[in-house]
């Protein structure tokens, strides 16, 4: 199958919004907020959105192609906290995109614009059948860098690229 089942081939919205989620009573700890593992959960479906709605490299795709997207690392950074039935949206940019892979910055916003979390991600597509990297179709190559291009215009967001350690004062 060489043709896309969904998304669109741009212009794509710089950034793209994705909304509609609302803390879940299970995602709440013992601390009285959403729980560290349920931001991960979260900013998944947000990018299950991102695949599906705009790039066509989602759920229905990965069944007609065999392969799909696997995310190969993810960096969040937690800036404040969200308690039950708080809803609660997402702001995509797609940094960077080749042949096999995709670079992206999320942000989970609150209200109407306040920070909660960042995640910082790779994905690469992946063969369900070898469980080895594959090239995207060439629709698929052409939508992330249209994307990529498309989100270039955007101002730099601080947390992207950022390393993890103990700063010290010298």
């Amino acid at each position: 199958m060489t043709n896309p089942l969904s998304g669109h081939d741009g212009p794509y919205d710089a950034p793209i919004e994705i909304r509609g989620f609302r803390v879940l009573p299970e995602w709440i700890d013992y601390n009285g907020h959403m729980n560290v593992g349920f931001y991960g959960v979260a900013f998944d479906r947000a990018l299950d959105h991102l695949m599906d709605d705009h790039l066509g490299l989602g759920e229905a795709q990965v069944n007609a192609l065999g392969q799909g997207p696997y995310i190969l690392q993810s960096h969040m950074n937690f800036l404040r906290e969200i308690r039950q039935d708080e809803p609660f949206w997402f702001r995509f940019r797609m940094l960077d995109s080749d042949q096999k892979r995709g670079h992206y910055f999320a942000q989970m916003l609150s209200g109407e614009n306040t920070l909660c979390a960042t995640q910082e991600a790779l994905f690469m597509n992946v063969s369900h059948t070898t469980g080895r990297s594959a090239p995207y179709p060439d629709w698929a190559v052409t939508r992330l860098a249209r994307m990529v291009q498309d989100h270039a215009p955007l101002d730099p967001a601080p947390q992207v690229g950022h390393t993890i350690g103990i700063r010290r004062s010298d």
